[in-house]
């Protein structure tokens, strides 16, 4: 096998003076530049399946919402879940190891990690759209191959359809058995969970759905052949941006990312006042809805809006299925959310709020406290998940009326329609199609559950974002020090202020956050804070 690795390697040599960092997102830069971390994640791959007796190890070849030049990889741990923590360090160092070092290092880690080399390890792998997929797959396959690594190749997928196919695989004919090990079994456990959740109830008008012209408009189009129209008790959905042949066009004046920065609806979208909208990102793990109101014009609504839904909806089902006092049900955000939709969560839903530093691994970790767990970020990424007690009590609670029968019906359908291993944006449409339905709410009925602070996000260049440290889930500076204290004093001069500094996780920037009562005031705000950051970070 030594041997193999170092023919294989010799074929994806590293670039040199690259540093190459396992972010949040994996690994994820220029398309170019990604060979060698390709064939290295591989080999990660192997190691992290073999240490875990054999397990399958999913690896997704996509860069989600950045520009179709770009790239990235990343590593699905078996319950379809982010890659351990740990484990990122170690990806980290194979991928900046020397070309000459690289079988060093590998061993290295095996031994390291008390690894049996004659273990089968098992990986599974997919890819978005892009047109630098096809040539990263082969250095990937590259590695399994120097590994003597048994593989599947599903080809094109949603980045949430790998997390779900890998969670599939290691729990087949377990009673933790979480759906067919297909394609089509995701289509399948989708609609019909769909169908049970929306019993009785039905949608008003279609949805446009936003595909970003990447990996999520061929799979919704495969869904929407499994789910009923909207006069049938389904939902009607108008497909936008599904062009997947023309490269330039992922992510270009479309998406969920251009429609969160840009606040406006894509140039395409035809829909009229009041219609629902959503966008998609290129890689289908994040959604944001959006209308057009005809008296404020467009109106966003973010993760923020789709976690206060979910969490208000599940809510009122828990205690109409009476499980609201033996269940702990809570929502999990980020300093970016809103200060709005925390008052909210807090006072008008009576739930608990808990925040964390900014990253899905952090959100998700931390929804696996509660009995239900919500979590979003305001970007549109989020899921549901539900602890094993929560599941067990859908499904064995008496219900003593109608009422609490369809309540617990319900509950069960929402189990298997939230896709529970990632924020996974058909899953999610679905689901807020389903509330919506059965609140009998337009979009603007949604959008008036609370109104947003004004606020506004900076980003400011330094020298060297290390020097910002922080606490606090990243809502306080501790270093430099004293800037805490002068931020804290421009704060307190605004009404409603809120704001926080934090470094960029992929390049020397620090992002400045503020909210206040008026759009002057939080305009303001964010600017005296840049301002103060800009100070500090030129000086390093």
């Amino acid at each position: 096998m030594d041997g193999k690795i170092l023919a294989a390697s010799s074929k994806h040599p590293k670039p040199v003076d690259r540093v190459f960092q396992y972010g949040t997102a994996g690994f994820r830069m220029k398309a170019n530049l990604l060979d060698s971390v390709v064939f290295r994640v591989g080999l990660i791959a192997a190691l992290r399946s073999r240490k875990l007796g054999g397990q399958t190890i999913g690896v997704m070849i996509t860069a989600s919402h950045n520009p179709p030049e770009d790239n990235g990889v990343k590593l699905v741990d078996p319950m379809g879940e982010m890659l351990e923590n740990s484990w990122e360090a170690y990806s980290t160092e194979l991928a900046n190891a020397r070309d000459e070092d690289l079988l060093k290092v590998y061993k290295g880690l095996e031994e390291k990690l008390k690894i049996n080399g004659e273990t089968t390890a098992r990986v599974i792998y997919a890819r978005d759209t892009r047109a630098s997929g096809p040539a990263l797959v082969r250095a990937l396959v590259d590695a399994l191959d120097a590994t003597e690594t048994e593989y599947t190749d599903y080809k094109l997928l949603t980045t949430p359809q790998l997390h779900y196919l890998t969670r599939c695989t290691n729990t087949e004919g377990t009673p933790q058995s979480y759906g067919d090990v297909s394609e089509k079994g995701y289509y399948e456990k989708l609609s019909e969970a769909f169908v049970r959740a929306m019993k009785g109830k039905k949608t008003v008008g279609a949805v446009t759905v936003d595909c970003a012209n990447g990996v999520g408009g061929p799979k919704l189009h495969e869904l929407v052949k499994y789910l009923k129209k909207g006069s049938e008790g389904g939902v009607d959905i108008k497909i936008i941006n599904d062009d997947v042949l023309k490269a330039e066009s992922l992510n270009h004046e479309c998406g969920a990312d251009f429609v969160k920065t840009k606040q406006r609806a894509p140039p395409t979208s035809k829909a009229g006042n009041n219609e629902r909208c959503c966008s998609l990102d290129g890689d289908a793990d994040r959604i944001i809805y959006y209308f057009s109101d005809p008296e404020h014009g467009f109106r966003l609504l973010d993760g923020d809006k789709i976690a206060t839904l979910a969490a208000s909806f599940i809510g009122d089902l828990a205690r109409e299925a009476r499980l609201a006092e033996e269940l702990k049900i809570g929502v999990v955000q980020t300093a970016y959310a809103n200060g709005a939709s925390t008052k909210y969560i807090e006072k008008s839903l009576g739930l608990p709020a808990v925040c964390t530093p900014t990253g899905v691994k952090w959100l998700h970790h931390a929804a696996t406290k509660f009995d239900v767990g919500v979590y979003f970020e305001a970007n549109g990424h989020g899921t549901v998940v539900f602890s094993p007690q929560a599941l067990k009590a859908f499904h064995t609670k008496e219900p003593e009326s109608p009422a609490q029968a369809a309540a617990l019906d319900t509950l069960r359908a929402l189990a298997d329609l939230i896709n529970q291993t990632v924020g996974d944006a058909l899953s999610d449409m679905l689901l807020v199609e389903t509330i919506l339905a059965h609140k009998a709410w337009t979009p603007r009925e949604w959008d008036l559950t609370y109104v947003d602070l004004p606020n506004r996000l900076v980003r400011v260049e330094v020298k060297n974002r290390n020097l910002f440290k922080t606490t606090d889930a990243e809502r306080k500076l501790v270093e430099p020090q004293g800037l805490q204290e002068q931020i804290d004093a421009l704060v307190s001069k605004v009404r409603d202020g809120r704001s926080f500094a934090r470094a960029s996780g992929t390049e020397d920037a620090v992002r400045v956050y503020a909210e206040a009562a008026t759009r002057g005031e939080a305009d303001d705000l964010a600017s005296k804070v840049a301002g103060l950051c800009r100070q500090e970070g030129v000086g390093s």
